[in-house]
C-alpha cells in the first residue's frame, strides 16, 4: 500500500486515540484503496499498519458507532412504523438525519488530513439501504420511490434516552389524471375558502370555513380519499372555468394528487364510478389513470398551448338583425387587457389571442348564441362586452351596441 496513504491513515489514528471504526477508516480512503465495501477496506489498512483488529468494545471517535445501531435497531423500528401505518408500497429509498457534532467532526478530521472522500451521511445511508434491501420484500428504487425511510439518529448522543434512534416513513403522493365535467353552474372547481373567515370557519359559512359547500375538487377527492387513506388531495386543472360556467363535452383534463396515501393501489374504475354516483348531475369525471408527477405541471402550464371552444348566449342592449352577426368573421387577433375582474389576482399586461372560428345563431332582436374556437387563454365574456374598452375589437364594438355574456359553456378543451 502506497506510504502516503499509510503515512495519513497512521494520523487519522491518532487522531482518534486509536478510536476509530472500520467503516470510519475505510471511507477516509475509500478514493485510494480498493475493497468490497469501507470495512474491508479498513481491515486491510490496519493489517498493512501492522494493527490490532479494531475493538467493538470502544466507541468509534468519529461516528459514535452509528452503524452499530443501524445492525442492531432499524429493522425492527422500519417494521414496527411500517406495521404502525400499515402503509402499501412496492419501492423505497432511505434518508438519514446525523448529530450536528459528528458531521462537524468528520469534515474536520477530513479537512486536517486533505482527505477529500464521501460524507459519513452517504455510507450510513448506504449501509440502511444493503440491510433494508436484503430483509423487505420491496426494493429500492431512486426513480419512482413510494415511500423515504427516514432514520433520525440526531437523539443517540444525549444521556438516558430511551429511543435513541426514531424512523420516519415519508409516503410519497400518488397522481391520478382524468377528465371532468361541470354539469351545472355556481360550483367552483376548486375548494374557495370563506372571504370572511379566511377558512377558519364562520357564521357566514355555516362553520365550514368555505365559500361554496361543494367543488369539482372536493366531489371526486372524497371519494380517493376514501380508499387511498391519504392525507388529503390536490386538483391540478389545465385552466379553470369561472364558476357560472359549464364544462361540457370530453371534459377538462386535470390531475388528482393524493398526498401521504396509505394504499396506493387503487381499482380506479371503482372510484370513477362510485365519484360520479355520489356527484349525479353536477360533475363527472372519466378515464381515471394513474400518472407520473411531471404531469401535474404540464397540465397547469397547458392552458396557453390548448384551443377552446365555447358557447355563448349573448344578449345585446339595442336591437340587432340577423345579417349583423356576419359582422363578428372579423374577429380574428384580439387584444386583452387584463379584465378588471381579476385584475386584483392577475398582473396587468396586454395579452394577444387568436380566435380560430366563429358561428352565430340568430335568436330574437336582442340575442344569439355563439360558438366560438379560441387559443387557450382568452376571456370570452371580455371579449362580448369589450371590458370597458379593455379587450379590442370586441363583440360590442363590432356590433355597435353594448352586448353582454348571459351564460357560458365550455364545449372542448383540446391540444393544438
Amino acid at each position: 500500500m502506497d506510504k502516503e496513504i499509510l503515512a495519513k491513515a497512521s494520523s487519522l489514528i491518532e487522531l482518534t486515540n486509536g478510536n476509530i471504526c472500520n467503516h470510519c477508516l475505510g471511507r477516509k480512503f475509500s478514493d485510494v484503496v480498493e475493497g468490497n465495501g469501507n470495512v474491508e477496506r479498513g481491515e486491510k489498512i490496519r493489517k498493512a499498519l501492522e494493527l490490532p483488529e479494531y475493538d467493538e468494545e470502544i466507541e468509534c471517535g468519529i461516528c459514535s458507532d452509528i452503524f452499530k445501531e443501524i445492525d442492531s435497531s432499524l429493522l425492527d423500528l422500519v417494521y414496527e412504523k411500517i406495521d404502525f401505518l400499515e402503509v402499501e408500497f412496492d419501492t423505497f429509498v432511505v434518508g438519514c438525519k446525523l448529530p450536528k457534532e459528528i458531521v462537524e467532526k468528520d469534515a474536520e478530521i477530513s479537512e486536517k488530513l486533505g482527505l477529500d472522500v464521501e460524507i459519513l451521511k452517504r455510507e450510513v445511508n448506504r449501509e440502511m439501504g444493503k440491510i433494508l434491501e436484503k430483509n423487505l420484500p420491496q426494493e429500492v428504487d431512486f426513480d419512482k420511490e413510494d415511500v423515504i425511510i427516514m432514520a433520525d439518529f440526531r437523539r443517540m448522543l444525549k444521556e438516558d434516552v430511551e429511543n435513541p434512534v426514531q424512523v420516519r416513513i415519508q409516503i410519497n403522493p400518488i397522481f391520478i389524471e382524468g377528465r371532468y365535467n361541470k354539469l351545472v353552474r355556481n360550483i367552483p372547481q376548486t375548494k374557495w375558502p370563506c372571504r370572511k373567515c379566511k377558512g377558519r370557519g364562520c357564521e357566514a359559512c355555516n362553520f365550514t370555513g368555505k365559500q361554496y359547500p361543494e367543488s369539482v375538487e372536493e366531489l371526486l377527492s372524497q371519494t380517493a380519499l376514501k380508499y387511498s387513506k391519504g392525507y388529503e388531495a390536490k386538483f391540478h386543472g389545465a385552466g379553470r372555468e369561472d364558476i357560472d360556467v359549464r364544462m361540457l363535452g370530453d371534459g377538462r383534463p386535470f390531475v388528482l394528487e393524493i398526498k401521504e396515501p396509505r394504499i396506493r393501489k387503487l381499482d380506479l374504475e371503482k372510484i370513477e364510478r362510485e365519484a360520479n354516483e355520489a356527484a349525479l348531475g353536477k360533475t363527472a369525471y372519466h378515464n381515471l389513470k394513474y400518472t407520473v408527477r411531471k404531469r401535474k405541471a404540464e397540465i397547469k402550464t397547458s392552458s396557453p398551448d390548448t384551443y377552446k371552444v365555447y358557447r355563448a348566449l349573448v344578449e345585446c342592449e339595442d336591437e340587432i338583425r340577423e345579417e349583423d352577426l356576419d359582422k363578428l368573421q372579423s374577429l380574428h387577433t384580439i387584444q386583452q387587457r387584463t379584465p378588471i375582474r381579476v385584475s386584483h389576482r392577475r398582473a396587468d399586461k396586454i395579452r394577444e389571442k387568436e380566435v380560430k372560428e366563429l358561428s352565430c345563431k340568430y335568436i330574437n332582436p336582442h340575442s344569439f348564441e355563439m360558438i366560438i374556437k379560441t387559443e387557450g387563454g382568452l376571456y370570452i365574456k371580455e371579449l362580448i362586452s369589450s371590458d370597458e374598452g379593455r379587450s379590442k375589437p370586441s363583440v360590442s364594438e363590432v356590433l355597435g351596441t353594448q352586448a353582454i355574456c348571459a351564460e357560458l359553456d365550455v364545449i372542448e378543451v383540446g391540444i393544438k
